[in-house]
Parts: C-alpha cells; structure tokens; sequence
C-alpha cells in the first residue's frame, strides 16, 4: 500500500506564526515516516505557499531563511496542493490558521485536514463569542466587558468614564486585559490602575498592527491555572480529557506569558496538577464540555482555572495547541505512555478515521510490538546537570533522544541531578519543561539511581547532552575515561582548557591566534574602586559559563562595578573583563577528530549588542544568517582559522566557536583577521540550534549530525587510529567539493 501523503503547513501570516514554525519542525520531527510521506509547507506573511526545503526546517526564527524562499524554494498554489498532498496537518496558528480561513480554502479544494472545522475554528479565535456560548451552556468563564478601539480613546481622554464603566459592570482591580482574537499570551496584561488599564488596552487592541481588533477587560480569577488537552477516541468518537497541568507562574509574573510559555526552564508545569482526584475529574468534564459547545473536533486545549471554593472557571479555550517538543500536548500524553510520534500519528489517525480515508493498525502504543533487537548500540544520553546550563541542556538531550534512530540505537536518557546523580528517567519524565520538575518526579515515582560504576555494563556509548560545570569542564569526561566508556566531544584536557575561557585566550595569544585583551578578576583580591586598564566599552562575564549566562556590557566605571557585583553575588568568585570587539559575530561549527571540518558560519544578529539567552533559545526572539552575509574570502579565512584553533586545542568530535570577523578598518592591526570568543565543547542540540542549519548547509540532516557525532566518538575511543573523518562526511554531503580539509 502506498504511503499516505501529508503536508504540514506553518508559519502564516499571523503574529504567531513563530509558534507555528516551531509546532511544525517538531510535527515534521516526529510524523512516522515508515507510514507517511510528509511534505513540510512554509506559507509566507504575504500569503505566499512554498515547499520549504528541509535544510531551512530547524533553524531558530523565521527570518532566518524568508529572504531566501524565491530562489531556493518552490513555489505553489494552493491549487496544486491536491496532486501533491492526501492530507494536510494544519500547524499554523493565530489569525488565517486557526479562524477558519485555512480550514475553509481545503474544504473548497476537497483536501482533507487536521483539526477543528470551519465553524469551531471561527469559534475558536474569537474569545468574546465563545464566552456567550460557553455561559449558554452553563460553563462559568470570568465577568467582564468588551470594547472597540474607538471607545478606549474616549476613555483616555476621559478617565473618570474608565471608572463608571468598570463601576457599572462590577469591574474591580486588578483586571485582565487581552485581544479578542490572539493567542500564545500575545497582548495580554494584568492591570492594577487606571493608568495600567488603559496601557493594557493600548496594546491589546494594536498588537497586531495590521489588524487592530475589540479587547476585552475581565475580572482576575484566583485559584489553580490549568491547561487541559481534549483528545478523540477514534475507534469510538468520544473525547477524551487527558491529565491536566497545573500552571505556577513565576513569582515576579503577573501572567503566564510568552517567555514563560516557550522559553526553556521557565514557570512550573506539573503534571498532572497538584490537586484531588476529584477535581481533576472535574476539570476533565468541563473540558469535554466546553469542546462540544464550542464545535471543536480531535483536539483542544481548554485553559482555565479552579477557585477556592472548586468553582471551576473557563478562560481560554484553543481548538488546536502548541506542538513544541514539552508542549502541554506532549507532556499529558505522555502520562498516558504514548511518545511525540504516538501522539501525532494518534491524531493523524483520528482525522483519518473520520473521513473513512485510509485504513490503519488500530494498535495502541502498549499493544505495539516489541522490535527490538539485542545488534542496537546502547547509547544513554546524561542530561540536565549542576551548572547554569541545566535547562538548555534538557533541551538539547531530550532532542538527542528524538533524533538517535531507534532501529540503529538502545537509548535510555539518564538525568543528572545537581549532586551528579543519575537517574534512568522515561518519556513521561523526558518531556517536562524544566528540570525541576524531572527531578519532582523522580521523587515521587522513587527512581533509583544508577551508580556510575554501572554505565559500561549497561550501555556502549554515553552521548553528553550536558552543558557547562561538571558536563562540559572534564571532570565528567575524566570519570568516562577512567571506567573505560567512549562518549561524544573532546577529551579531558580540551574540555577543562575551553571551559576556562580566561586560560584559553592567555594559550591561544601564545600559538599566535587573534583573541580580545582579558583582565581576570578575583574577589579576594578585588579593591572596593577596581580600575580597568581596558578602554571602555568592555564585557564583564564569568570565565567558566555559557550561553550568555550573566554577560554584561559595561560603558563606564559604574557600569563595571555592577556588572562584576551581579556576577559575585551568583555564587562566582572570579570574573572575566573583555575587550569589546568590533565587527561580525559569527558562530561556526567545527566536525572532527584528527582532520577538521569548518561548517558554514552563521552571522549572529544581537539587538542589544551582545546576544542573550533568549535570542539564544526563545522562539522567534533571535536571528541567525546562515551563512553569513560575508565575502567568499572571509569565510574561508573564518574556516581556516577555526580549524587551526581545533587543532591547537586538541579538540575532537565537535565544537562551536563564537568569533569575530574584523575587515582591515575594523581591525586595530589594519589587517583582516578572526578574533576568537569562545570555545564550546559540548554546543547546544536543541531543535533550532545553530549547528543544524550549518550542517543542512552542506547535505547533512539533524539525524546524520548525531549520527556523526556518535561515530565520532567511538572512533576516538577505539585502536583504531586511522579513521578517516573525510570518508565519513562524504557519506552525507552533497558535494565532496565541499569537504577543504
């Protein structure tokens, strides 16, 4: 039987369509390609539909690659979609995604979709007409009033109006502001005031500058936030409420928020939440409920909240949901033992169902056979970890365990707490949103820990997904070496030296390579006024943490004297003042053991002129040029460079190196050169990290980077010594052209 063809199509031209890009790479991440044939779709802000080419699908932010859609991509019309697609996976989001134009267009071209239909989906993106409809059916959601753009301005001119108004409609302080038709807390704020209030309405109504749109103003409910997924049963149509989440938002919140939705380690998310059976039962109910008065179909995400006194509250129902890789949707399914590609080939299948389109194994995941095979490289994958870095590593580990093929490899993530102990953790545990969390349920599910004495009699190969601290400053490196284990990334030595950033400029200044000017700084041996022999502006960061962890820019003496307290009061004793350089950062990715390989670099885009943990991994928030926008001859000194940097180090495996790219009249010696930043031993291997767009620069996908890495490592622990690095990147690039070592 032939595969079923699948399209997923994302980005669109709503605020949202960052989200979207991001649910789409982890559809097309994990759709089980042994039973579809999948068909990534990028549709353009100006409505554009294009085949996106797969070496743009895990790149960090939309801007990325958009410029480069003309000429390296194909473009289609929606029309053409019928003889090139069976199905369509709607992962778009927000306005024209998820409001019933998309849902309309397929139904008009007799494509079959995923989702909720046309009339739900309408229903869906408009809070104020679900609210009429959910009260109508007796679902309790929060008092409140809705107004048009033009009678805020009456109320900016008139505040005492604001005041009658909320006091006509029983409004008290503090209030929710929200759009009317947005999502992923876009436009929502809480407001205290009236001042608050009308700023809170300023920037619901305008959010989406395009389109300004009603906002709403309701009460502030108190009690236990919940985000609840309602999935279908297809061989009986019934909903099905899985395990609700429970939502802590950060103390310094006022709401849940985009950063706290999205970026790494941030708010709680416990599953399932932390109250009684009883209301959880309630909380499933109502959700079902509210699926069948709104018209929602296969999924939703109903959000709402529990009061004191059990009174349950709906405030935001969805009928789709967020797929990035801890997604509500993952981490409640999980609970019911199902994987990421369990659960979307479960909602495929759903869909398929009700159009009686295509037959299918009604297997549930526990039904599934066993094919397993005693030939599979047991690989135990350590992530989480003591240092800073904890969070960024869970990302980059669990996205290790999606990407290791399971025919090829055993895998077993082992989380590593923050006294070093590891613990055998499974999909439930794999896919919650912070570390915290892990290690709560850890407890509660009382895992034993694995002695590390244990790892070579029950695994071939440990893949670091560490970052930072004890990860990646060779003291675990040294622990594998001593009980005899190959793993991925460079060897004692290298990893302590490039984890001292202080000691690896001070060697690489003597092998004649290019680094800034660095002053190393101790507390006990720091004056109450410290004078910097560096000229202003310089960098103040710890010498021993990564991903922009406590850098700071600091333009004067009070600047510096801040900057270095900030570092001193987060447990750091010593810090590190850099000379500001001038010109392109660039990011690049170095493969090998023996012979590297310089990747294409990336040009690092920084907002505020030095890049931050959120431009590094929030959804949208960061831009990376791959390749950079730099002369072919730049680039190839870059590569040159970095590769006789690796060389140097004794690095092995794969690094990333952060640098500067300096032209002659940037350069104080009035020559062309690379200033070296930063060496990363164990880089990151989330989903959108930098290395993978390198890499699909020339020919190689995300699964043979790992892959390669893996090779990589046993090759630098085994007696074989000739391994030929070459030979192995000529397996999965294009062009052996490509290949300069």
């Amino acid at each position: 039987m032939n595969k079923l063809r699948v399209g997923i199509i994302m980005g669109g031209r709503s605020i949202e369509r960052e989200v979207s890009f991001n649910s789409g790479r982890t559809i097309c991440d994990h759709l089980d390609t042994q039973e579809y044939d999948l068909l990534p779709l990028f549709q353009r802000h100006d409505g554009k539909l294009f085949i996106l080419p797969w070496r743009f699908l895990h790149r960090g932010k939309i801007s990325d690659f958009e410029h480069r859609l003309e000429q390296e991509a194909e473009l289609i019309t929606w029309s053409s979609l019928k003889n090139r697609i069976d199905f369509m996976y709607i992962a778009l989001h927000g306005r024209y995604g998820e409001d019933g134009c998309t849902q309309g267009f397929l139904e008009v071209l007799k494509i079959p979709y995923f989702g909720t239909k046309v009339l739900g989906s309408a229903i869906g993106m408009n809070k104020y007409i679900q609210k009429q409809l959910l009260n109508n059916a007796g679902i309790k959601t929060p008092r409140g009033i809705r107004l048009l753009l033009s009678q805020t301005k009456v109320l900016e001119k008139n505040q005492k109006k604001a005041e009658k108004l909320l006091e006509e409609n029983n409004l008290k302080f503090p209030l929710i502001i929200k759009p009317e038709q947005e999502g992923s807390s876009l436009g929502v704020s809480k407001a205290n005031n009236i001042s608050e209030l009308l700023q809170g309405l300023a920037l619901a109504h305008l959010v989406n500058h395009q389109k300004p749109q009603p906002a709403l103003v309701e009460e502030y409910i108190e009690g236990m936030e919940f985000s609840c997924i309602v999935i279908t049963n297809y061989t009986t149509g019934q909903f099905i409420a899985l395990p609700p989440t429970e939502v802590e938002i950060e103390a310094q919140s006022q709401i849940f928020d985009y950063e706290q939705k999205y970026m790494p380690g941030r708010a709680f998310k416990h599953t399932p939440a932390r109250c009684s059976q009883e209301i959880q039962e309630r909380i499933k109910n109502t959700c079902i409920a509210t699926m069948h008065a709104l018209e929602f179909s296969n999924i939703g995400r109903i959000d709402g909240f529990v009061q004191a006194d059990g009174t349950i509250v709906i405030t935001d129902p969805n009928s789709f949901c967020g797929m990035s890789p801890s997604s509500y949707a993952f981490l409640q399914a999980a609970e019911h033992n199902f994987s990421h590609t369990d659960f979307i080939n479960h909602l495929i299948k759903t869909e398929l169902s009700a159009y009686k389109l295509h037959m299918f194994s009604k297997e549930t995941p526990m039904q599934k056979q066993d094919t397993t095979t005693n030939e599979r490289l047991r690989v135990a994958i350590l992530l989480g970890g003591a240092s800073n870095e904890r969070e960024i590593s869970l990302e980059s580990g669990r996205n290790i365990c999606y990407k290791l093929s399971p025919q090829k490899y055993d895998i077993t993530p082992l989380f590593v707490s923050q006294d070093l102990q590891l613990y055998p953790i499974n999909q439930r545990l794999l896919v919650r949103n912070k570390t915290d969390e892990i290690m709560e349920g850890i407890t509660l599910e009382q895992i034993n820990q694995i002695e590390w004495d244990a790892l070579p009699t029950q695994f071939d190969f440990a893949f670091l997904g560490l970052h930072g601290g004890a990860g990646e400053n060779g003291q675990i490196q040294g622990t594998l070496e001593m009980l005899g284990m190959p793993y991925n990334g460079s060897s004692v030595l290298a990893s302590a030296l490039c984890m001292d950033k202080y000691k690896t400029n001070n060697f690489l200044r003597t092998q004649g390579f290019a680094v800034p000017q660095s002053i190393f700084v101790a507390t006990e041996n720091r004056k109450e006024k410290f004078s910097c022999s560096i000229p202003f502006p310089v960098i103040v960061k710890p010498h021993d943490d990564g991903c922009s962890v406590m850098v700071m820019k600091a333009h004067n003496e009070q600047e510096l004297q801040n900057a270095l307290n900030h570092i001193f009061a987060h447990g750091k004793s010593v810090a590190m003042i850099e000379e500001y350089i001038v010109g392109t950062e660039v990011t690049i990715g170095v493969l090998g053991n023996e012979k590297p390989y310089a990747l294409p670099p990336s040009e690092s885009i920084a907002a505020g002129g030095i890049l931050s943990i959120e431009e590094k991994f929030l959804p949208g928030a960061g831009e990376n040029q791959t390749p950079a926008r730099l002369p072919h001859d730049a680039i190839t000194l870059i590569q040159h460079t970095v590769e006789q940097i690796y060389q140097a180090i004794g690095c092995r495996g794969y690094v990333r190196m952060d640098c500067f790219y300096q032209n002659k009249d940037q350069s104080s010696t009035e020559k062309e050169r690379v200033v070296l930043i930063e060496i990363n031993t164990l880089p990151g291997l989330t989903p959108a990290t930098c290395l993978f767009h390198q890499a699909a620069e020339v020919g190689i996908k995300p699964m043979e980077l790992i892959d390669l890495i893996v090779e990589m490592g046993l090759a630098a622990h085994t007696s074989k010594q000739d391994t030929n690095f070459t030979k192995l990147l000529q397996k999965n690039i294009k062009s052996t052209e490509e290949i300069h070592v």
